[in-house]
């Protein structure tokens, strides 16, 4: 542990040394011929946004009250922060609050410290100051700026209150300096990350650390991706034996022509293939298979006129002939083998140039729909080019035609509306559809959904939020983040505006608003009835959490949303797998394994940036607490952690007198004053090596990670699943 500590402390040194050596050349960079900065041009420097503490850390830095600094009053004062002790630290973080006290008056004037950490000063002048209530209410409303939080004005006064009666112990209506230290001591992380590193109340975010890739060999991947490499390597070596089976038959008529039947062998395979693939489930693969058509294709076209070219005398008048005309034992139906390759090599490019990111994503998904479904064209000339091509494709396409006409013919089928629409904070729209009959999902599914008022031929998939034991509707929550997804937050927002007006003839839709039922603060909730058509469900990795010990399951921003339903499933079975004496009303829970469920214990891990995005499911974490504490008193069955991104953590002065006035108030009033829930809502990213380890500790079973969020994220989190022994799973969005 002390070597651990030594290491820690060492590395704070070594980025406070450095810090000071940026703030150097910034302040050089700055200061004019007088070598002194103005306020602002001391926010410049040091990227210090909100005016008030830039207003509050310049006065105290100069010392001689002139008005500007020179570099070595911040230096000085900034080696102060950094050497220091924790007493003096927390005496600067009292005179940054004590905003008409003596502190103003005498700034650091009492002490100064040289660049080798020593002070020069013979003694520390004594401190006379006090915070009253309203400066400490000043002081935490603009913590709540920095942290992007926004609460009701009684609500800060409520805060300013609980941490003046909490550190106020002479009862004098003010906080003196001896106060605010012995009232700092009941939190003892505070004072720690006050001594690890001064350098962060004041530094600019450092960019993200680059993390090393993981070696393609190592044990772990080949842990992780064994079934995933096992089929890849599967598919890679049934095309290696088709290439070379190819290939050997045509060894004698010179390089080209085996190339060119090599590939060809290998084009029945994966062509077919494409119709055989769950394209829903494996995109991914879908896309490897294309780009490998694409690739053996212009192969297998270039040595076909190669070898062409070798063999006709002519040049390139008996070339162009070839390629126009369709002759007897030229190949394919009719000999039209060379004018049917031409055109299959030329959707296929076409095809791939559509369904780039930038026209996929970037305003044109009606071109890449469109162009994609020229896949029945691809077909349909591949088997008038190649004379083997349809015992390859017999039983793929027959089944991929019959589940295309079956799961049209049972789309049409059902008439389907959209019942319920509410506009959530973050242009996200909850949208409650009529669940069909026969619609059967698991937790954690999706669905690809058509809204025709929308886009006829556009089908997006979107996870399902609700749960299965919910018999009559369907949630679905869609954030607006491309075109699609745009449109349909616009067009409920219209709906809206539209429902204020007289109503009129031949709209075909009703809108009406809704009172009541609420899913957060500030959303607009409407029933309508809109006409759409649902595709699936399909299944993801987060079906086997109900198989787990011990689930460990993390959202990101939206990404919360496959979590929803399987949050809800999960309790209402562990509400089912409950007992109870009938005469002395005694409840225990069943901890045998079933097939249903044989979870032992939940965690659920909440990061999102924003206070408003937590309104998007704020009435179901509610809801999930109140279950929690009615079906297990006390127990720790289902556990909720929530963190905010954007919120300033504990160890940032300019937020730390709010944090320490939160946990006071959560602790009397026994719910977090940022959403409400008994749960507290911490500040900034999780600390994973202490998540984790806090997660190792409980041997609630084998623990099993489950993410959903950005791909940046889940690389963050299987790399501490590797250290950990943790199995991970992962769903981007």
């Amino acid at each position: 542990g002390s070597v651990c500590c030594a290491g820690s402390g060492a590395m704070a040194a070594a980025q406070d040394a450095e810090w000071l050596r940026w703030v150097s050349k910034q302040f050089g960079n700055i200061a004019g011929k007088d070598k002194e900065i103005s306020l602002e041009e001391f926010k410049s420097a040091l990227q210090v946004k909100e005016s008030f503490f830039a207003e509050r850390f310049f006065a105290l830095f100069d010392s001689d009250g002139s008005g500007s600094i020179s570099q070595e009053e911040l230096l000085g004062s900034l080696r102060m922060l950094i050497h220091g002790n924790a007493t003096d630290k927390l005496r600067f973080l009292f005179q940054v609050y004590d905003v008409d006290g003596e502190s103003r008056k005498s700034g650091l004037r009492g002490f100064f410290w040289d660049e080798f950490g020593n002070c020069s000063a013979p003694s520390i002048r004594v401190w006379s100051g006090s915070i009253d209530a309203e400066e400490l209410r000043l002081v935490l409303g603009w913590c709540l700026r920095e942290s992007s939080l926004v609460l009701p004005e009684e609500r800060l006064e409520v805060l300013s209150q609980a941490l003046l009666r909490a550190a106020d112990r002479d009862r004098s209506g003010s906080i003196t300096f001896p106060e605010l230290r012995q009232q700092l001591e009941a939190f003892p992380e505070l004072l720690e990350n006050l001594t690890i590193s001064a350098a962060s109340w004041l530094k600019p975010p450092a960019p993200a650390e680059r993390r090393p890739r993981p070696r393609c060999f190592s044990r772990e991947l080949w842990r992780e991706q064994r079934p995933a490499l096992g089929c890849l390597g599967g598919w890679a070596t049934l095309n290696a034996l088709l290439f070379a089976l190819g290939a050997l038959r045509h060894l004698g008529h010179g390089p080209a022509l085996p190339l060119a039947r090599g590939c060809g062998l290998c084009l029945n395979l994966n062509c077919a293939l494409l119709a055989l693939f769950p394209l829903e489930r494996h995109v991914r693969g879908h896309q490897l298979v294309g780009y490998l058509v694409l690739a053996l294709a212009t192969a297998h076209s270039g040595a076909h006129l190669a070898h062409a070219g070798q063999c006709r005398a002519g040049g390139r008048v008996a070339l162009g002939e070839f390629l126009r005309r369709a002759r007897p034992g030229g190949g394919g139906v009719g000999g039209t083998a060379p004018q049917t390759g031409l055109a299959l090599l030329a959707l296929l490019l076409a095809m791939l140039l559509c369904s780039l990111p930038c026209v996929r994503r970037g305003g044109h998904f009606q071109v890449f729909y469109w162009s994609h479904l020229s896949y029945i064209s691809v077909w349909l000339l591949l088997l008038l080019h190649g004379p083997h091509f349809w015992k390859w494709f017999l039983i793929p396409g027959s089944l991929f035609f019959l589940e295309k006409v079956l799961g049209w013919a049972w789309r049409r089928a059902g008439n389907l509306r959209i019942l319920e629409a509410k506009l959530l904070p973050s242009k996200v729209t909850h949208l409650v559809i009529q669940r069909p009959e026969s619609f059967r999902f698991q937790p954690g599914d999706y669905v690809f959904l058509n809204i025709p008022a929308i886009a006829a031929y556009e089908w997006h998939p979107f996870s399902i939020s609700s749960a299965p034991e919910q018999p009559e509707t369907l949630w679905l929550h869609i954030r607006a983040l491309g075109q699609w997804t745009n449109k349909l937050y616009e067009y409920f927002q219209q709906l809206e505006l539209s429902s204020l007006e007289p109503e009129l003839p031949g709209k075909g839709r009703s809108w009406e608003r809704v009172s009541g039922g609420s899913a957060g603060m500030g959303d607009t909730h409407r029933s309508c009835s809109v006409k759409c058509y649902l595709d699936g469900p399909y299944g993801t990795p987060s079906r086997r959490i109900f198989t787990s010990e011990h689930a460990v399951l993390i959202g990101a921003g939206i990404g919360i949303t496959p979590f929803a339903s399987i949050l809800q499933s999960i309790m209402f079975r562990y509400r089912r797998r409950k007992r109870s004496c009938p005469s002395c009303h005694f409840s225990w829970s069943e901890e045998q394994r079933d097939e249903e469920m044989a979870l032992r214990k939940v965690d659920f891990i909440w990061i999102t940036r924003d206070q408003q995005h937590f309104e998007w499911f704020l009435s179901l974490l509610a809801e999930l607490e109140t279950q929690q504490a009615e079906l297990e008193p006390g127990g720790k069955f289902l556990e909720l952690h929530l963190y905010m991104t954007s919120a300033l953590g504990k160890g940032d002065m300019k937020a730390l007198g709010l944090q320490v006035a939160l946990d006071l108030l959560a602790a009397q009033e026994h719910r977090d004053s940022i959403t409400g829930l008994r749960t507290r809502t911490q500040p900034g990213r999780p600390d994973w090596n202490k998540v984790f380890g806090k997660l190792a500790q409980e041997q609630r079973g084998e623990v099993q990670v489950f993410f959903c969020g950005s791909r940046g994220l889940a690389k963050v989190i299987r790399e501490h699943c590797r250290r950990f022994g943790f199995r991970f799973s992962k769903e981007n969005f």
